[in-house]
């Protein structure tokens, strides 16, 4: 009897260490580029969570907090992880026993030809369950949910990230369409002036009917040009509203020239460090991660479940049973054991295991994608910053050349030696000049948005 108690205590040992060592799976390897294959600038900085503020402006800095605050978007993903974390937290309760307290009285009476009887049963019971853990389970099912919120909380960072971002990226685009419009204007406002002094010449005879119609209809293009950016403005206003949450009409945008942002230069890191850096791919871990303790617990469900219970008090009659009753009140103790293994069930675990698996090899492969994604983003958004600042010399020297060549021409036609026909070519060469570099300005903001994105906004790991 002794060795067969030592054996039991053994094996009991043993089971529960099983159970102890079901661990989360590591995450694959995946093939890590050696390079960005890009040339960087030594005096770039390394990406902090607040590398918004290095483009220099307040007011955005201003509108990005109050975007972190009121985003309807951000506040979802918060009470998503709230939901994720209750989740996780009840998903470790089977760990753990389960108590129990109860109390009931019955009133029993009745009436026979041998005469009448009354008794009163009741009862004050504590009672406990507990399902050891053997197979690891249970065990497992929480490091599902735990995962899970894991995956959450970073959705949550993604979200942030993308707010962030696109926040900047309009309140850009508002300060382009505010310089576009100051553009604009000033075009039709020369356009006018050059009218009156042909409308002035072709009194004279000095300019024919032909040139002043086409003035005339260069005239009214630079006035619908005003109206359709004005509208593209109040657009765009509308959107950084509702990005920040705030109603319509209640975010005014002061600046009104890019020039006056700093373009950040922010340093891309090793390759290797970009994986714990992006919240998504962490995020995609985190889901692979559940999946693996999901197919844990399916495995385990194969494997017979052993359940303790028991409830002590006092109750009258003390014992209760068809062969022994004891009256009177009194403590009571009663104790068991439930085994419990599935035979048959027409394949039910087996198909619960087989989609655990497909599952598993589902998220394996978004991981993977994910992973590919990352790398791609940086090596992109590297290439197109590196091909703007190539081009920004040219794009100063375009819009420097073609207003030296308008004020040329213009002194020419008004000095009467000119050609009215090389005017409006430069008119119009100076419009596309100007409009290239304001958006030549935006796209370089924006692409140091794309890229602060790509490597993750900072983003650090919380586990």
């Amino acid at each position: 009897m002794k060795r067969f108690w030592i054996s039991a205590a053994a094996s009991l040992v043993m089971m529960l260490n099983s159970a102890c060592a079901v661990k989360p799976a590591p995450p694959p390897s995946v093939a890590v580029p050696n390079d960005w294959g890009q040339k960087h600038e030594s005096g770039t900085a390394p990406l902090t969570s607040e590398w918004f503020r290095q483009f220099g402006s307040a007011e955005l800095d201003g509108l990005i907090v109050t975007a972190a605050q009121n985003n309807w978007d951000l506040r979802a993903a918060t009470a998503r992880v709230r939901q994720a974390d209750a989740r996780a937290r009840a998903a470790g309760a089977p760990l753990l026993p389960e108590l129990s307290a109860s109390a009931n009285g019955v009133f029993y009476a009745g009436h026979a030809q041998e005469g009448s009887a009354h008794e009163t049963d009741y009862s004050a019971l504590l009672s406990a369950s507990y399902e050891i853990d053997f197979w690891g389970k249970n065990r497992a099912g929480k490091m599902s949910a735990e995962a899970l919120r894991d995956a959450s909380e970073a959705d949550k960072s993604v979200v942030a990230l993308s707010t962030v971002t696109a926040v900047a990226n309009t309140y850009f685009q508002v300060v382009a369409l505010h310089e576009r419009v100051e553009l604009a204007k000033q075009t039709l406002s020369a356009a006018t002036r050059l009218l009156e002094i042909i409308e002035a010449r072709r009194t004279t005879q000095l300019a024919n009917p032909v040139d002043v119609a086409q003035q005339r209809a260069l005239v009214a293009g630079a006035e619908i040009q005003v109206k359709e950016i004005e509208q593209q403005e109040l657009e765009q206003q509308a959107a950084l509203s509702l990005l920040v949450g705030a109603t319509s009409n209640s975010v005014a945008v002061t600046a009104h020239h890019l020039s006056d942002f700093t373009v950040p230069r922010v340093s891309p890191g090793l390759p290797t460090q970009l994986l714990t850096r992006r919240p998504d791919v962490f995020s995609a871990e985190a889901n692979l991660r559940s999946a693996h303790a999901d197919l844990l617990q399916a495995r385990a469900a194969f494997f017979p479940s052993v359940t303790l219970t028991g409830n002590t008090g006092l109750q009258n009659p003390a014992v209760q049973a068809a062969v022994l009753t004891l009256p009177g009140v009194g403590p009571t103790v009663n104790v068991g054991a439930a085994v419990v293994q599935s035979i048959f069930d027409g394949g039910r675990l087996r198909a619960a295991r087989d989609a655990a698996l497909g599952k598993e090899e589902e998220l394996l492969a978004q991981y993977q994608g994910a992973v590919l994604a990352a790398f791609w983003d940086v090596r992109t958004a590297l290439s197109a910053i590196e091909r703007l600042d190539r081009q920004e010399n040219s794009q100063q020297q375009s819009l420097a050349e073609s207003e030296r060549a308008l004020q040329g021409a213009q002194a020419r036609y008004e000095a009467g030696s000119g050609d009215f026909l090389a005017v409006l070519d430069t008119q119009r060469t100076v419009l596309t000049a100007r409009e290239q570099w304001t958006q030549y300005q935006l796209t370089r903001l924006q692409a140091a948005v794309g890229l602060c994105k790509a490597l993750g906004g900072g983003w650090t790991q919380k586990h």
